[in-house]
């Protein structure tokens, strides 16, 4: 009786039928030089056709690597999240590499796990998608296998090289956006205590007492947008609200509007991520735009300078741009 099972074709099959030597094979398959482009198009379509796939796991673990690097994200719902991991694959992918997701759900713990199980699976480095681990531990994870780290931390790794948004200035922006639009009564309303949201509820602060305007902000958690509705429904209520987030702003656009708060008329909103929730939105939302899918391949790229041996640890900082839509005008 004989056997149906065919074994996978080798090297040794594409260099037969290609009519040269394995090595040269070898060659075209890499991408290396010392290959005529003609011969390695003839080459990969003969592989192609016998159905051979090289092993290029086997030949990263000869070299020490598995040609695959992790991706540690604390929310994979966040679209911000989603749009950086989208940079960080288009750049591996353009290198060769491979990527694998580790999800954290949001909770410190789930996240050094994660990261653990990753080092532990020999991934040849990790980008860290959050600022939810504390720098030892990215230092003692950079110790084993590069490391970068994505977000604004409240403490500087020493052995992690750092991408973030520039958080100051985007709020900047916000702020100055609704000043010049003649708003002086401008609320701060705030939802997460992290490092990059209270650098921009301190940069709204500082934009507010340059003006010589006075601050105010509302906390999500204590009903600051209920309170915030209530004043603004008022005539010597606030005329504008800078929002620490899309998500925050979207959910104080649902409610104002719910509430027969005009908006922009009466009420204008900005945000801050110009998140898909930003266009979808009606009116769409005025917003502070962080470069994620740039934010993304630039962690990438320094991953991979890391991997290849660049021994430099820095902190890339990428300017966020002003998305003005349909939730701002002057106030009446």
């Amino acid at each position: 009786m004989h056997s149906t099972d065919h074994a996978a074709p080798t090297i040794v099959d594409v260099a037969r039928a290609a009519g040269v030597s394995k090595s040269l094979v070898s060659l075209a398959i890499r991408g290396d030089a010392g290959v005529s482009e003609a011969t390695r198009t003839r080459i990969l379509a003969v592989a192609d056709t016998l159905g051979y796939r090289s092993n290029v796991l086997a030949r990263g673990l000869a070299r020490g690597r598995t040609q695959v690097l992790g991706v540690l994200v604390s929310d994979l719902s966040n679209p911000y999240h989603s749009d950086v991991v989208s940079g960080i694959e288009a750049r591996a992918e353009g290198a060769g590499l491979g990527t694998v997701i580790g999800h954290g759900q949001g909770d410190p713990a789930v996240l050094a796990a994660r990261l653990d199980q990753m080092l532990d699976l020999g991934v040849d480095g990790v980008i860290v998608v959050s600022a939810m681990l504390p720098a030892d531990a990215l230092d003692a994870a950079a110790a084993r296998r590069p490391v970068v780290m994505v977000g604004r931390p409240f403490e500087q790794p020493r052995r992690v090289s750092v991408v973030r948004n520039h958080d100051e200035r985007g709020a900047a922006l916000a702020v100055t956006h609704l000043q010049d639009l003649g708003h002086h009564g401008i609320v701060h309303l705030a939802s997460s205590h992290r490092a990059a949201a209270s650098a921009r509820r301190l940069a709204y602060g500082e934009a507010m007492t340059r003006a010589g305007l006075p601050t105010s902000t509302l906390w999500v958690d204590e009903g600051g947008i209920e309170t915030l509705i209530a004043g603004a429904v008022g005539s010597a209520g606030p005329t504008a609200c800078f929002a620490g987030n899309d998500r925050t702003a979207a959910a104080l656009l649902h409610d104002a509007m719910d509430a027969g708060l005009d908006v922009p008329a009466a009420f204008s909103i900005v945000g801050y991520d110009d998140a898909q929730i930003a266009r979808q939105v009606r009116p769409g939302l005025t917003t502070v735009a962080q470069p994620r899918e740039a934010i993304g391949r630039e962690a990438a790229r320094l991953l991979l300078a890391r991997i290849d041996g660049d021994k430099d640890t820095v902190e890339v900082t990428l300017e966020p741009s002003l998305t003005v839509r349909g939730t701002t005008a002057a106030p009446c």
